[in-house]
This record gives structure tokens, sequence and C-alpha cells, in this order.
């Protein structure tokens, strides 16, 4: 699945989980596609890497922690970046699974309403600002993952903007 498809596939389950939610159908959709590939890596129908007890995966972490606990680690890679050491797991761990892409997407705003660590993305008005507070907050353990997840909004909306003029193209016809 490319970027396009990715966007065309998921936009209804997006639009509909943002008017049930409040929470914004493009950072639904960044959000998504960043912690799967654009739907290349999906397990469970997992749509954003929430960790649960389920499906046991073999992935990469990075943490500033030299002793975290995984089911199975392979290597640990200290590494540095601006003056920090960061340690990189390369280990299985243990993910959620969901019924359908809908009820993944329904879970994770379920999961980030419950979650008093990312009440501030909810007071945003924009999906840029959402997107931002839940990378401050800790959702994922890579660097530079604000910088990343903003720059994945803007290629979503970049694809949401190709697909309403070619609706609107083809409604002309």
């Amino acid at each position: 699945m490319d970027s396009d498809q990715f966007v065309k596939q998921f936009l209804s389950i997006a639009f509909f989980v943002e008017k049930e939610t409040g929470i914004f159908a493009e950072a639904l959709l960044a959000h998504s596609a960043l912690e799967t590939g654009w739907g290349t890596k999906v397990k469970g129908n997992n749509y954003f890497g929430i960790k649960g007890k389920k499906n046991l995966v073999r992935t990469k972490e990075i943490s500033e922690s030299p002793d975290l606990k995984f089911h199975e680690i392979y290597s640990v890679t200290p590494f540095e970046k601006n003056g920090k050491t960061y340690y990189e797991y390369d280990c299985k761990t243990w993910f959620d699974s969901y019924l359908s892409p809908k009820d993944s997407f329904l879970k994770y705003a379920d999961f980030i309403k419950s979650n008093p660590r990312y009440s501030k993305a909810l007071t945003q008005d924009s999906a840029e600002g959402y997107l931002s507070e839940i990378a401050r907050a800790g959702y994922a353990t890579g660097l530079n993952y604000e910088e990343t997840i903003l720059n994945v909004l803007k290629s979503v909306q970049k694809r949401i903007n190709k697909l309403t003029v070619t609706v609107a193209q083809d409604l002309r016809k």
C-alpha cells in the first residue's frame, strides 16, 4: 500500500472517529501512517503501535535507560545524540490487536482520552498542535518524533487535498 492508497482507504474511518471523539482526522491518519509505515507494517489491526498482551512482535525501541525489560532482547546498542546517551533495543515486545482498522482507530482515541498524560493534546485547536503534544508527552521512543510526525501530517494533508480535488473533478464529469 502506498501513501495515497493509505489515505484513501482510511479517510472515512478517520472522519468517523473525529466526529465521535473530536480528535482531528488528519492527526489520526498521520499518527497511524507513521506507526505503520503507511499501513505496510500492521499486526493484528494495530494501526497505532499500542502495546498490550496479544501479539509478540520484534521491534526496535529507543530509550535513555540501559536496562529496560522486554520479552526477548537481541541486542542493545548505545549511541550519542546531542550530547546524550541513548540505547536502541532490538527486541520482542507485546502489542494489542483489534477486530478491524475501525476498532483500532476507536481504541486509540479511547486510549488517548483516558490517559492523563495526553490531556494537553486534547485541548489543541489544530492537528499540528495535537500531534506536537502527543509527541511531547512521550507517545513513542523515536528520536525527533515530533518533527517526524509533523512531516507525515503535511504529507497526509497534501494527499487529502489531492483526493478532494480528484473527487471534485470526478463529480463534475
